[in-house]
């Protein structure tokens, strides 16, 4: 009896933590465009950290009590931890949501579903993943972009060269040098990559779709209480008129 007892003690109470501090704690990433990055004077914007705003009001309306966002910039490799070590109460970005990772982190229901593409220069000749055969493909380190890659080269017989990189800007600094003949990422950030390379018109996005990614917020391990709000946040916002606007205003008016 002592241990499931032990077990439950030892379980995250977000919801305490952020009642008693009147603030809620977000993680978002700064280079994820059009789901998260930094706008206009430097403020977190994009898809997914619009959706959070509107679920930190409904945070605010369950609880009974008004509540500060606080934002936290994270990266690619530390987005999972800030949220395992209690640094942030979650994540909004474009994290999927896989099994492994939840082993030590937890999921809201779902808010976008994309598939990892590839970039590369037109020049290169490139056309599907096939033709990647004996060329360098760049991917950040860490990813489920990186698995899917790394399946489908397998799944298809491709002997392309993997190169993994820290992060995005890295992996897109490469591809414009020429050191890698294309890059592989999530297919909205790839279509979104326009702002951040010199010249996008010298590149294209393939018509590849290399993996599924369910985008979700991350959320503490073993908090069902706080999942449970996040997600009725989330269902208000998805049966609200308001996620329109966010979705037009994140992807364009004709998305």
């Amino acid at each position: 009896l002592a241990v499931p007892a032990l077990a439950n003690a030892q379980a995250p109470d977000t919801l305490k933590k952020i009642r008693d501090s009147k603030t809620v704690t977000v993680a978002y990433r700064t280079d994820a465009m059009p789901f998260s990055f930094e706008g206009e004077g430097k403020q977190p914007s994009g898809y997914t950290v619009e959706i959070c705003k509107r679920v930190a009001t409904s945070l605010e309306q369950q609880l009974k009590t008004p509540l500060q966002v606080k934002w936290v910039a994270a990266t690619s490799q530390n987005r999972l931890e800030l949220v395992q070590k209690g640094q942030a109460d979650m994540e909004c970005g474009s994290t999927t949501a896989t099994f492994s990772r939840m082993e030590i982190v937890d999921f809201s229901s779902a808010v976008f579903v994309d598939t990892t593409g590839l970039v590369t220069r037109k020049t290169s000749g490139v056309k599907s993943l096939a033709g990647l055969a004996g060329k360098k493909v760049g991917v950040v380190s860490g990813t489920t972009n990186q698995t899917a890659l790394e399946a489908a080269l397998k799944r298809q017989l491709v002997g392309a060269n993997v190169v993994a990189f820290k992060n995005r800007a890295e992996a897109l600094a490469a591809l414009e040098s020429g050191s890698i003949d294309a890059f592989a990422g999530d297919k909205v950030l790839l279509l979104g990559l326009g702002m951040q390379l010199k010249d996008p018109s010298q590149f294209e996005v393939l018509a590849d779709d290399l993996g599924f990614e369910p985008y979700a917020i991350v959320l503490p391990r073993n908090d069902s209480a706080f999942r449970l709000a996040v997600n009725r946040g989330l269902a208000q916002v998805f049966r609200s008129e308001a996620i329109a606007e966010i979705f037009r205003r994140a992807f364009g008016p004709n998305a």
